[in-house]
């Protein structure tokens, strides 16, 4: 473990292997979709197809198939967090320069993980709640929705979401919820004997099963408390091997001694230091037809 200093800060493989593996554990689109490697910057992936098989009889001519190709895009976001400390945290041995650094990504790392949520769900800012220009691509943008009310058994609300989506010919297999919604499946019990209806799904980011689906819960699904705007969304449903991600540049950790980096005064002058983290991601839908909402009616 290198002293602190200042200038980037490289991180031990027992603190970054685990931290990585945390972004799975914050947002219900990495723990949907696998992430994939990419290079920085925009890019873009050919999907081919060639329609279906032909039947030929005995001597007779056999005919082309056209190829038809659907361009995916990728889009690089950037995001970032700043954390302020004392300055005395760098005083510590070297051990205890490690334990710092754990604190510092304790504070910073669940921030980093939401904002994929955050952007690819509902397209915002996650600081601000405010609605980013830059994000094209989004969940927020499906079109094909199910009304939820209140008095609606949830599992029928799920069921018409998985309509819509097999309507466009592709197979609901995964679900995001809201933990309002979540919750709504949770409390369901079985006849006299009162078993849960779902005994093994969970009401957390972890993968789980739900009424033959893979699901996982976050408050980022609606967004509550940080979406200026609420959509009303509390489930999306879909084939989430239609949403590809990634991190494009390598997460690292930055140690700043002088000057006002986040507009919160002088660091000298106050006794701090500041230590920022920043994570460009990668994302693209492959169809927003391979997914449908399940939105609040009164939203």
């Amino acid at each position: 473990m290198a002293a602190l200093a200042t200038g980037d800060l490289d991180l031990p493989d027992n603190i970054m292997t685990p931290w990585l593996g945390k972004v799975r554990g914050g947002s219900v689109l990495a723990t949907l979709s696998p992430a994939e490697a990419q290079r920085f910057g925009k890019g873009t992936a050919m999907v081919f197809d060639s329609g279906e098989a032909e039947l030929v009889s005995e001597g007779g001519q056999k005919s082309s198939n056209d190829i038809t190709k659907t361009v995916q895009s990728v889009e690089p976001h950037k995001f970032q967090k700043t954390v302020r400390m004392n300055e005395e945290v760098l005083w510590a041995d070297e051990d205890g320069q490690t334990d710092a650094v754990k604190q510092i990504l304790a504070q910073i790392q669940p921030a980093l993980s939401r904002a994929l949520d955050f952007g690819a769900i509902h397209g915002i800012n996650p600081k601000t709640g405010a609605v980013s220009g830059t994000i094209t691509q989004k969940f927020a943008s499906v079109t094909n929705q199910v009304e939820r009310a209140a008095a609606d058994k949830p599992y029928a609300n799920l069921d018409a979401a998985d309509l819509l989506v097999l309507a466009e010919g592709y197979v609901p297999s995964d679900i995001a919820l809201d933990p309002t919604f979540a919750a709504a499946f949770s409390s369901l019990r079985a006849g006299q004997t009162e078993q849960k209806l779902y005994p093994n799904f969970r009401l957390s980011t972890e993968v789980s099963e739900l009424d033959g689906h893979r699901s996982s819960v976050s408050r980022t699904v609606g967004g509550a408390g940080v979406v200026a705007s609420p959509s009303g969304i509390l489930g999306i449903v879909g084939d989430f091997g239609g949403f590809r991600w990634g991190i494009q540049k390598q997460i690292g950790l930055e140690l700043i001694r002088y000057g006002d980096p986040d507009g919160q005064g002088d660091l000298k002058r106050n006794n701090q230091v500041a230590f920022r983290a920043e994570v460009v991601y990668g994302w693209g839908i492959s169809d927003l037809d391979a997914f449908a909402l399940i939105v609040d009616k009164v939203a």
